[in-house]
C-alpha cells in the first residue's frame, strides 16, 4: 500500500510467471519466494497479463514427462 496526502492507496498486486521442470506454468505473487522446483521464466506483470502470457505460450498442457515418451 501507498500513502498519498493522508490516504491509502493499494497498488494492485504483481505476478511472475513460473514454471517447472515439466514445463507446467502458474502465477506467483511476486512478493512471496518462488517454492522448490520452480524458477522464473521471465514474464511479470498483472494478474491478467500474465494470464493472457500464459494462455499463449503453453499451449500443450500434456506434462513434459509424457510428451518426451513419444
Amino acid at each position: 500500500m501507498k500513502h498519498r496526502e493522508g490516504q491509502i492507496v493499494s497498488t494492485p498486486p504483481s505476478f511472475s510467471v513460473v514454471v517447472n521442470d515439466l514445463n507446467e506454468h502458474a502465477l506467483w505473487p511476486d512478493h512471496l519466494p518462488v517454492p522448490d522446483g520452480w524458477k522464473h521464466e521471465g514474464f511479470a506483470g498483472s494478474e491478467a497479463d500474465c494470464m493472457r502470457h500464459v494462455d499463449q505460450v503453453w499451449t500443450d498442457m500434456t506434462p513434459a514427462s509424457l510428451s518426451q515418451q513419444h
